[in-house]
């Protein structure tokens, strides 16, 4: 699924959600510039999937229309393919990483992350017979799973012979920021190829 699909479909599960929703907690909830927002708002009235009422000189109200709604609901469909898809790719480059390091005795296996890409390590880890040796992320504390969640900085790396980044979204930026932290290049493993 691309960016301005992904995008559209938020917005229109937003406005479905909530008519009195205004543009600038759209801005919030998507992350974006409030003057984009007002564009992909007036991109998707002109599509016809939402129409702009004033109930105020200066307050619209959104309302999505049927033709707005079925978008939304192929959209929808066309995120959990794509969603479904992604996972089982995940799945299997973790499997075919994990399974010869497994069979070596490689057993020292971390996860880096506390999200659903990390449920998805977890998971594919406990399928192949091996039990985190610990989980990371930036912070420290809290659980995951029944696991202390504790700060990478403060780890000694060598006890480790493997950390799994577990991110879907742009994982480059993660790795990059974990090797500055000295975390050595060879041990990180991304969900995706």
């Amino acid at each position: 699924m691309d960016t301005e699909a992904h995008r559209d479909l938020k917005l229109l599960d937003a406005i479905a959600n909530d008519a009195q929703v205004t543009q600038r907690s759209l801005a919030t909830k998507l992350n974006i510039a409030l003057g984009l927002t007002n564009l992909y708002l007036k991109r998707l009235a002109r599509k016809g999937y939402i129409k702009l009422v004033n109930i105020q000189p200066n307050r619209i109200r959104y309302l999505i229309t049927p033709k707005g709604i079925a978008e939304k609901t192929r959209l929808t469909y066309e995120f959990m393919q794509y969603s479904l898809q992604l996972y089982g790719q995940a799945r299997q480059h973790l499997k075919t990483v994990l399974l010869p390091l497994a069979a070596a005795g490689h057993k020292r296996i971390a996860i880096y992350g506390t999200g659903e890409a990390a449920e998805l390590a977890y998971l594919s880890l406990r399928e192949l017979g091996l039990e985190p040796a610990a989980v990371f992320d930036g912070r420290g504390g809290g659980e995951f799973l029944g696991m202390p969640v504790q700060a990478i900085r403060a780890q000694d790396m060598d006890q480790y012979d493997l950390i799994i980044v577990a991110t879907l979204d742009r994982p480059d930026a993660l790795v990059a920021e974990l090797i500055g932290q000295g975390v050595p290049q060879e041990k990180l493993l991304t969900l995706r190829k």
